[in-house]
């Protein structure tokens, strides 16, 4: 269902799906439920973690390392998958991706013990590695050039919902029959996302397969993205913002837990509704691109996180909710923006330009999202959410000086 064309002279006539094709509409949809796929696995397991700690007689760390591992896995994948993706069409890569990741997800709940566990969920995160690896490298071939930053929105707007997704499903399941029935009720909507996924993907127009690289050409391809100062503004972004994203959800909980707020677990374990406002923004601000420009509409989406940010010191849930809501649409405004960016500026090797972006992103979630606590515990909550801000006003400068010669689109 994916074969490349025989010749190259399609990529020349064919502009890619205009907005509004029923081509377009699929790929949207497709890429929609592999971001359902994708994320509801990715985080399956950290509304149950309390659950999985008690019932495996393990810390909370070491049950945290759950969804560690997992991030890791993706991580350390999206290059080598970007490169494979290259070679058999982007696809059937993912397609071997979302269904590796979905067998996976499935023998989770079996695991008979805590090693065995973390080594499923490693090899599931790797698995996952396909998706977000190759997806804005697929828009960014088969969709109209006006149109991909909606498009790459529109995914995004998938990952928030699948991120979500996990959670919600999760929690309640997990509370009734334990935290093995809650990862199995994640992996069958993952299932069902992959299943559809597959039946509404249109099949590639504008691949055409890659040389096989080598080690060198390989590196001269990564070390291309990672010297261009354009990319490399956008991976500082995906660093720095999503570092601050995910400190800002790892400690908000500690913070309504305790004085003056006092809030029972399940009600703080609502604060991931906030990311409707992400799934709603992702696109929007993405559609604002065509009007404004890429530069400019990061810059804004920075700001309003920057706004929502500011409400959170405060003794008062409703100023901290309200601005956990508002943060979380400007970080996926801006995320929106920034991935879909990094195509559009590479010519060559789009995958890895990709993948480079997305490596930056999970690094930056795994270290300055743990690094934020120590900020956390030895300052509190407006230490954190000043070094947060901090993080997002570097960005806006590097992204205003580095990009500042862009052209509005």
């Amino acid at each position: 269902m994916t074969k490349a064309p025989d010749t190259t002279a399609a990529t020349d006539t064919w502009d890619g799906h205009p907005k509004g094709s029923s081509g377009y509409r699929r790929i949207l949809a497709a890429l929609a439920m592999a971001g359902v796929a994708t994320f509801a696995q990715l985080y399956s397991t950290q509304a149950v973690l309390p659950l999985m700690a008690a019932d495996l007689r393990i810390s909370a760390a070491d049950a945290a390392l759950s969804i560690s591992l997992a991030t890791v896995g993706l991580a350390v994948t999206v290059l080598p998958w970007s490169f494979l993706a290259d070679r058999i069409g982007r696809v059937r890569a993912m397609a071997i991706g979302i269904g590796a990741a979905t067998i996976l997800g499935l023998l989770v709940p079996l695991a008979p013990t805590v090693p065995v566990l973390l080594g499923l969920r490693a090899l599931e995160g790797m698995a996952l590695g396909g998706i977000p690896a190759i997806a804005i490298a697929y828009l960014n071939e088969e969709v109209t050039k006006i149109h991909t930053a909606l498009a790459a929105g529109s995914y995004v707007a998938g990952t928030t919902l699948g991120g979500l997704a996990g959670r919600l499903v999760a929690g309640p399941v997990g509370e009734l029959w334990g935290w093995r029935a809650a990862a199995l009720a994640v992996a069958v909507l993952a299932t069902l996302s992959a299943v559809l996924f597959l039946l509404l993907v249109p099949e590639q127009r504008r691949f055409t397969p890659a040389p096989v690289q080598g080690l060198r050409g390989a590196w001269r391809t990564l070390s291309g993205h990672a010297t261009n100062p354009k990319l490399f503004a956008l991976y500082l972004q995906a660093f720095l913002l999503m570092g601050g994203f995910v400190a800002v959800y790892n400690y908000l909980g500690f913070r309504l837990h305790a004085e003056p707020f006092n809030l029972p677990a399940t009600l703080v374990s609502l604060i991931f509704l906030a990311y409707l406002s992400g799934t709603v923004t992702s696109r929007w601000g993405a559609g604002l691109t065509t009007r404004f420009g890429r530069r400019n509409v990061l810059l804004a989406g920075i700001g309003v996180m920057c706004a929502g940010l500011a409400l959170t010191p405060f003794d008062n849930l409703v100023a901290t909710l309200a601005g956990l809501v508002v943060f979380t649409g400007g970080f996926f405004a801006a995320h929106s923006v920034g991935s879909g960016w990094t195509g559009a500026i590479a010519t060559k090797g789009r995958a890895q330009a990709a993948s480079l972006y997305n490596l930056s992103y999970y690094m930056g979630s795994s270290i300055i999202g743990w690094a934020g606590g120590l900020a956390f515990q030895a300052y509190g909550w407006t230490a954190l959410a000043l070094a947060v801000t901090a993080l997002a006003v570097t960005t806006a400068v590097v992204t205003a000086v580095v990009h500042r010669t862009v052209p509005q689109g």
